[in-house]
C-alpha cells in the first residue's frame, strides 16, 4: 500500500519531467531550423549581392567614358581680367575690330591659331591667303568640329557666323568668294585669335600639328 501510495505521489513529478524535457526539445528543434534558415538566408543574400556586383562591374565595363572637351570657356570675370577691351567685344558681344589695322591681317609665318578664349585649334596657316579684306583669311578650318556656324540677320544682311565649339566666340563670318579648293572664305577677326608658332606647337600642347609643316 506504501509503495502504490508513494507510486502515485511522484507520478506528477515524472510527468512534469517529461514535458519539460520535451519542451527543450521543441526550442532546440527551433533554434536549429531558425539558423538553418538563417545561413540559407545570407547564402542568397550573398548570392545576390554577388550577382548585382557582377552586373554591376559589367555594365562599368560596358559603359563609354565620357569624353570631356580639353578646352573650355573660363568664367565672365576671368576673361573680363585676362582679355584686352577690344578681344572682349568681338569674343563676348560679337563685335568687329578695324580692317588692316589688327594684328594677324598681314601674318604670313607658320604656325596654327586658336581660340584665345579657350584655346582650341581652329584654323592653319597652311590654309591663309592673302583676301585684300584687312582680316586674316582662311580657306577652310584647321579642326573643322571646331568651329560651328549659325545664320546671322544683323545690320540688315543675312550672312553665317563663326563661333568656336567650346569658347563659344564670335569669330567671323564665311563667305562662299573664296579661293580653290573649298571656294570658301572664313573672314576672322584677330582679336579672337591667339597666333601659335611652329617652334612652339610642342611646348603649348598642340605637337600632333607639327607635322604638317614639315
Amino acid at each position: 500500500m506504501r509503495i502504490l501510495l508513494i507510486t502515485l505521489l511522484s507520478l506528477p513529478l515524472v510527468l512534469l519531467g517529461l514535458h519539460q524535457v520535451q519542451g527543450m526539445n521543441h526550442k532546440a528543434d527551433n533554434m536549429s531550423m531558425s539558423q538553418s534558415m538563417k545561413s540559407d538566408g545570407m547564402k542568397d543574400e550573398g548570392a545576390m549581392m554577388d550577382s548585382g556586383t557582377i552586373k554591376k562591374t559589367d555594365m562599368m565595363k560596358e559603359a563609354p567614358m565620357s569624353m570631356k572637351p580639353t578646352y573650355t570657356r573660363p568664367s565672365d570675370d576671368e576673361l573680363k581680367e585676362r582679355l584686352t577691351d577690344l578681344q572682349y567685344r568681338v569674343t563676348q558681344e560679337d563685335g568687329t575690330e578695324p580692317a588692316f589695322n589688327n594684328s594677324y591681317w598681314n601674318n604670313h609665318e607658320d604656325g596654327i591659331y586658336v581660340d584665345v578664349v579657350s584655346g582650341e585649334p581652329l584654323f592653319s596657316s597652311l590654309d591663309k591667303y592673302e583676301s585684300g579684306t584687312g582680316w586674316p583669311s582662311f580657306t577652310r578650318p584647321l579642326v573643322p568640329e571646331n568651329v560651328v556656324e549659325h545664320e546671322d540677320r544683323s545690320f540688315f544682311m543675312v550672312r553665317t557666323e563663326v563661333r568656336s565649339k567650346y569658347g563659344d566666340s564670335h569669330l567671323g563670318h564665311v563667305f562662299p568668294d573664296g579661293p580653290e579648293p573649298t571656294g570658301q572664305r572664313y573672314c576672322m577677326n584677330s582679336a579672337s585669335l591667339r597666333f601659335v608658332p611652329v617652334a612652339d606647337l610642342e611646348k603649348e600642347g598642340y605637337g600632333q600639328y607639327a607635322e604638317l609643316f614639315k
